[in-house]
C-alpha cells in the first residue's frame, strides 16, 4: 500500500511539530542536570500522567496486544493486566516516599539507603546495567515495531529504523525531560484519537462487517472470552494464576515495576510534591489498564477473519518473509483497510506513540549514565552544561545500540519474555527495602546476577523447551532464596546510614524497630497507616478492573454484566475521590 500526499502531509506536520517543541525547551533544559532530566521538579499531576500513559503508549504495544489476542485470545491479556496490581501499590505506598527522597534518579536512592563502597558499586552497576543494557532491549522491541509498521507500507527495516529514530533523537537530545513530557502531551492526543478512529473504520470495513459480524465469526468467537478457560489448567495457569499470583510482585518490568522505578520514578521525582506525585500515578494507572486496551483488542480479533494464521500473513507481504512474520505484524497490517487521510493519522499516531517511549527511555537512560555513572566514578567536579552535554551525547549512543539489538528480534512477545525472564525474582526486594532494614547491597546484586544467569541459562543451554512461565517460576524461585540468603549471611548496612534514612523517609516503622532504638528516637517514621493505603489499593484495583470489564462487555452486548461492572467502576472511583491522600 502506498501512502498518498494526504497521509505524507499529516505524518510531516507532527513531525516538524514534535522537532519545534524540541527546539522551544532546549534554552531551559540547558540549564542544568535538574532542569534536563527533571523539568525543575516543577510539573503538575495531569501532565505527568499524560506523560506516564504517552511512554507506555508505545508503538510496539498494539503489536503486542495482537500478539497476545492471537495466540490466547482476550484473556491472554492477564499477561500485562496483572501488572495492575504493583501499579496501585506504586500509587499509594511508594510514590510519597519516592518523592520525599529528594535524590535525582531512582539509583542514587541506593547511597541513600545503604552504606559502603558496596552501595556505590550498585548504584554504578545498575546505571549501566539498567540504563544501556536494559533499557536498549526496551528500546530495541518498539524499534522492531516501526520495522514492521514500516515493511507494510514498502521501507525495508534499514529505512524504517533510520527515519523513526533520526527526529526523536534529536528533540530528545536538545528539549531534555520538559521536551519530552510537553510532546507526550501531544502524542497521547494524536494517539488515542488514532487508535479509536481506526478500530471504529476497521470493524466497519466490509471485509469485517461490523461489530455484530465481528463477534459471531467462527474465527473470532472463540477468542472473546475476557477471562482464560477456566476449565483447563493449561490455560488459566500460565495466563490468570501466575501473573495474579507471582509475576506481578517478583518481576521488573519496565513502567510496572515492583515499588516504582525507572522512567516512572523519574515522573515522580519531577512532580512538585507528594500529592501530584500520588495523583500522577493514580492517573496512569486508570488510563494504561482501563481506556487504552479495548481499540487495540477489536483490531487484534478483526485481523483473525482477514488475517487468520502466518501463512496469510506471509502471503500478503511476501517482501517480509522470514522471521518478521509473527502474529504482531497483524496490527499494521490491519492498517492497510483504512482510507487516506486516516492512514496517515494512524500512522502520526504510531510515530507519537515510538516516539514518546523512545524519548523518554533516551533520557532516562541518559540520566543514569550521566549521574549514576560517569559523574559519580568518572568526573565527580562535572558542570551543570557538562552534564547536558554528556547527556546529549549519551542520548545519540544509546539509540545508535538499540538500533542494532532490534535487528536481532522477532516478535513483540519474545522482548516481552524476555524482559520478564531477566527480572524474575528481583522484584520482592524493590517493595521490600522500603520496609525492612536488612536488606543490603548485597541483596541487589545477588538477585541481579543470579536472575540473568538463570534467565542465560534457559535461553542458550537448557536441554528442554520449558513453558515460559515454568521458566518464570525456576527464575523467581532460584532468585528469591539466593538474595534472600545472602541478605540474612551479610551485614546490613551501617546504623548511622539507615537511621538517616529512616529520618529522611520517615518509612513504616514495623520493619525498622532495631534502627529506631538504636537512634533512640520515636519520632522518626511515618505515622500514617499502612492498612488504610492498602485498602485504597484495593479499591483502585477493583476500580480499574471494572472499568475494563464494563467497557467489554459494552462492546459485546452483554447489558446487565456492563451495568454491574460501570456501577463498581462508579463506586470505586467515588471511593478513591472522597479518601484520596490529603496534602
Amino acid at each position: 500500500m502506498q501512502l498518498t500526499t494526504l497521509d505524507w502531509s499529516i505524518i510531516i506536520a507532527f513531525l516538524v511539530i514534535s522537532l519545534l517543541i524540541g527546539l522551544w525547551t532546549a534554552r531551559k533544559a540547558g540549564g542544568g542536570y535538574a532542569e534536563y532530566f527533571l523539568s525543575g521538579r516543577s510539573m503538575p499531576w495531569w501532565l505527568l500522567g499524560v506523560s506516564m500513559v504517552a511512554t507506555t503508549f508505545s508503538a510496539d504495544t498494539p503489536n503486542l496486544v495482537t500478539d497476545f489476542v492471537r495466540n490466547d485470545g482476550v484473556g491472554g491479556n492477564w499477561r500485562w493486566w496483572a501488572f495492575l496490581l504493583t501499579g496501585m501499590l506504586t500509587v499509594f505506598v511508594y510514590a510519597r516516599l519516592w518523592r520525599r527522597s529528594g535524590v535525582q534518579t531512582d539509583l542514587e536512592f541506593y547511597e541513600l539507603r545503604y552504606s559502603g563502597k558496596a552501595a556505590a558499586f550498585l548504584r554504578g552497576f545498575r546505571a549501566v546495567y539498567l540504563g544501556v543494557f536494559a533499557n536498549c532491549l526496551i528500546m530495541a522491541t518498539v524499534i522492531l515495531a516501526a520495522m514492521k509498521i514500516g515493511g507494510v507500507f514498502g521501507f525495508n527495516r534499514v529505512e524504517s529504523a533510520l527515519v523513526a529514530s533520526a527526529i526523536t533523537v534529536v528533540y530528545s537530545s536538545l528539549g531534555g525531560l520538559r521536551g519530552v513530557i510537553l510532546t507526550d502531551f501531544l502524542q497521547f492526543i494524536i494517539a488515542m484519537t488514532g487508535s479509536i478512529w481506526a478500530a471504529y473504520v476497521v470493524v466497519n470495513h466490509p471485509d469485517i462487517g461490523g461489530l455484530q459480524a465481528l463477534l459471531s465469526h467462527p474465527n473470532v468467537h472463540s477468542h472473546l472470552n475476557i477471562l482464560p478457560d477456566l476449565t483447563d489448567p493449561k490455560v488459566w495457569v500460565p495466563l490468570l494464576l501466575i501473573p495474579l499470583a507471582v509475576q506481578w510482585w517478583s518481576v521488573w518490568y519496565p513502567g510496572a515495576e515492583p515499588g516504582g522505578g525507572g522512567y516512572i520514578a523519574q515522573r515522580m521525582l519531577s512532580a512538585k510534591d507528594e500529592r501530584n506525585a500520588i495523583g500522577a500515578t493514580l492517573f496512569f494507572n486508570i488510563a494504561h489498564y482501563a481506556l487504552r486496551p479495548w481499540p487495540w483488542i477489536l483490531i487484534a480479533l478483526s485481523s483473525l477473519i482477514i488475517f487468520p494464521d502466518l501463512t496469510a500473513l506471509g502471503d500478503a507481504f511476501p517482501q517480509m518473509a522470514g522471521k518478521v512474520i509473527r502474529n504482531d505484524l497483524a496490527y499494521p497490517a490491519m492498517l492497510r483497510l483504512l482510507p487516506a487521510g486516516l492512514v496517515g493519522l494512524v500512522l502520526a499516531s504510531l510515530a507519537s506513540a515510538f516516539m514518546s517511549t523512545i524519548s523518554t527511555h533516551l533520557n532516562w537512560g541518559a540520566s543514569y549514565v550521566v549521574n549514576d555513572f560517569y559523574k559519580r566514578f568518572l568526573k565527580p567536579d562535572l558542570s551543570d552544561k557538562g552534564e547536558v552535554l554528556v547527556g546529549r551525547i549519551t542520548t545519540f549512543i544509546l539509540m545508535a545500540f538499540a538500533v542494532l539489538v532490534a535487528f536481532y528480534l522477532e516478535n513483540a512477545m519474545q522482548g516481552f519474555d524476555i524482559l520478564l525472564k531477566i527480572g524474575a525474582g528481583t522484584g520482592l526486594i524493590f517493595l521490600l527495602r522500603w520496609f525492612w532494614w536488612r536488606i543490603n547491597p548485597f541483596s541487589e546484586l545477588t538477585a541481579m546476577v543470579v536472575s540473568f544467569l538463570v534467565a542465560l541459562y534457559f535461553e542458550f543451554w537448557h536441554p528442554v523447551d520449558l513453558p515460559e512461565y515454568i521458566q518464570l517460576l525456576w527464575g523467581v524461585g532460584i532468585t528469591t532464596v539466593a538474595w534472600v540468603s545472602v541478605t540474612l549471611l551479610t551485614p546490613p548496612s551501617s546504623m548511622e546510614r539507615l537511621a538517616d534514612f529512616v529520618s529522611h523517609i520517615r518509612p513504616y516503622a514495623a520493619g525498622w524497630k532495631p534502627v529506631i532504638k538504636w537512634a533512640n528516637s520515636e519520632a522518626t517514621y511515618s505515622t500514617s497507616r499502612l492498612s488504610s493505603e492498602l485498602l485504597l489499593v484495593f479499591i483502585g484495583c477493583i476500580t480499574v478492573y471494572a472499568a475494563l470489564f464494563a467497557t467489554g462487555f459494552w462492546i459485546y452486548g452483554n447489558t446487565m454484566p456492563a451495568l454491574l461492572g460501570t456501577a463498581i467502576a462508579a463506586l470505586g472511583g467515588w471511593l478513591l475521590f472522597r479518601l484520596f491522600p490529603k496534602p
